[in-house]
């Protein structure tokens, strides 16, 4: 699994020259959201699809 910098650096290589501070910190923001939805699964934090399924119902 690669750490935390070298995902930073790949993704921050793949933008493109013209990307912005929005572009930069929208990448960081989903590698952090995918980091901690992938420690969330580790951790046994889930939910089956039928409790998913009784949470949407009340939005």
């Amino acid at each position: 699994m690669p750490t935390l910098k070298q995902e930073v650096l790949k993704a921050l290589s793949s933008l493109p020259e013209t990307a912005g501070i929005d572009d930069i910190m929208y990448r960081l923001y989903v590698i952090e959201k995918v980091r901690k939805g992938r420690q969330a699964v580790r951790n046994g934090e889930t939910i089956s699809v039928e409790e998913l399924k009784n949470e949407m119902k009340s939005w």
